[in-house]
């Protein structure tokens, strides 16, 4: 009688991982995260950016990441997560009535599975909220980055990303109009075509 066994084998990225010789301790997600609307605007088609994170990788350190990747530079506002569950992730606030939102710097994306989706909501006035989508589990970061971060990152993205406060320059307030466009003329030559001997 033979008795042949079935070999089964490591899962899939361990395997890969034994063959580059290396092993990474946590799983690494591709988290997509679209920008769906703020300031009163709905924005299509909606601009978005593709991130890495670890599982070991906190909620507060993912907000900081889509936060410098969607060009938030007044961080003095709120923000939250929300999951399909219900369960909300921030920053608990004893002023407000934020009774049973977890702490943000505390909870990991440890629990984040394939597909799965929640939202993100930064400045609760002008309600920059995000769709993130988690569209990859056991993605290889020395692969896909070339480097394995201490915190989120985005790694591709796409869109034009609306100022934060809707200024289109520096100088824009409530009583300026937009000034003719200079063609280059207002900068310095230090290319060509730049200058005001253009």
């Amino acid at each position: 009688m033979s008795t042949t066994r079935r070999r089964s084998g490591p899962p899939a990225r361990e395997a890969s991982q034994r063959r580059t010789g290396r092993r990474l301790a946590t799983m690494w997600l591709s988290i997509r995260v679209e920008l769906v609307e703020g300031r009163g605007e709905r924005y299509w088609p909606r601009p978005g950016r593709l991130f890495a994170a670890a599982e070991t990788h906190s909620y507060a350190q993912l907000a900081t990441a889509i936060d410098d990747a969607f060009a938030r530079w007044d961080r003095s506002h709120l923000h939250q997560f929300e999951l399909v569950d219900g369960t909300r992730i921030g920053s608990p606030d004893s002023e407000l009535d934020d009774e049973g939102v977890l702490d943000a710097a505390k909870e990991t994306l440890s629990r984040l599975q394939q597909s799965q989706q929640f939202i993100y909501v930064f400045d609760f006035g002008d309600d920059w909220t995000h769709l993130c989508t988690v569209v990859e589990v056991g993605i290889d970061p020395l692969h896909t980055l070339g480097q394995i971060p201490s915190a989120p990152i985005p790694f591709f993205g796409w869109g034009s990303i609306p100022d934060q406060y809707g200024r289109a320059w520096a100088e824009e307030d409530s009583d300026t109009t937009i000034s003719v466009d200079p063609e280059l003329r207002d900068l310095s030559p230090l290319r060509p075509g730049w200058g005001p001997s253009r």
